[in-house]
């Protein structure tokens, strides 16, 4: 009788023991250690031995502008041009994007310049709209724990960028994931922008620790937005070389041929100069620990 109760209780302890270790994230987790996703796009791939540069000004401002950078940024090495038609703005008097008719101009100079686009939507309503002309979805950091939304982008047949929540924790994150491919799309990119917390030399605080820890826990790419982490140019580059070493995927970075005049985020973006001295330095790294820079 002794016995019997000694090898239920250890049974007992065994199955709490793996009840501790089950992931609430059953979709992200990795499962073992060659569990990767690599996403496709127009034949570029996300996740895979090469690191991708995701380049561009954060709105889109005009045909004009947008054409100008995406052409710097292409004659760069960038394969994805990043801009946003719809802008959640901190001051309601900020410049909110041109919306619809920003979508049409990114699609117009995508397809005058060879290149992927992607760009930020920020309701579930405009999901369909946006997927119609765009090639990557991206949900910002505010709205990370918009649940509605991330059903809704679960829905399409088009890979989303998911950005971490300025406060959020990685598992968090992770969760946020887990809703996306839960409605179906397994197609997800997690992106690291930094967190907020009590330092204030720079915008947010880029958490690098939490692309290793993510690399480790789940199988999709990651990539990282050093523009947005540090609020200022100076150190984009160091940041961006940083991010490259320690595994990331890709690097979000915001560009912009006339940054003095941008009506969104200036003081963050790189002059076509700095992004093509950023693409040289990184695909060294890159090539140091046996990738290669696209």
């Amino acid at each position: 009788m002794l016995v019997q109760l000694k090898e239920e209780t250890l049974e007992e302890n065994k199955s709490k023991d793996i009840q501790k270790k089950a992931k609430p994230y059953k979709l992200v987790e990795k499962k073992h250690d060659n569990h990767r996703t690599v996403i496709e796009v127009k034949g570029v791939l996300i996740g895979g031995p090469e690191v991708l540069a995701l380049a561009g000004p954060c709105a889109v401002e005009g045909l004009e502008s947008l054409r100008e950078t995406a052409k710097v940024v292409k004659a760069s090495g960038a394969k994805i041009l990043r801009a946003s038609a719809f802008k959640p703005r901190s001051s309601p008097y900020s410049f909110q994007g041109l919306g619809e008719e920003g979508l049409k101009i990114q699609r117009q100079v995508a397809d005058e310049l060879n290149l992927i686009i992607e760009t930020e939507v920020m309701d579930p309503r405009d999901v369909a709209l946006v997927e119609e002309y765009v090639d990557i979805l991206r949900i910002g950091s505010r709205n990370m724990q918009n649940f509605d939304l991330l059903k809704e982008v679960g829905k399409c047949k088009k890979p989303v960028i998911l950005k971490r929540g300025l406060s959020a924790t990685i598992e968090e994150w992770l969760l946020a994931a887990e809703y996306i491919m839960a409605h179906g799309n397994h197609q997800v990119i997690l992106c690291e922008r930094g967190i907020r917390t009590f330092e204030n030399a720079t915008r947010n605080t880029l958490d690098l620790s939490a692309v290793a820890v993510a690399k480790e826990m789940t199988h999709l790419p990651v990539i990282v937005d050093p523009s947005h982490a540090a609020g200022r140019v100076d150190i984009i580059l160091p940041l961006s070389r940083a991010a490259i070493a320690i595994g990331a995927d890709g690097l979000l970075v915001e560009v912009h041929h006339d940054r003095e005049n941008a009506l969104c985020d200036g003081a963050q973006s790189l002059r076509p100069e700095d992004f093509d001295l950023l693409m040289k330095e990184c695909s060294s790294i890159a090539n140091s620990i046996g990738r290669k820079m696209l």
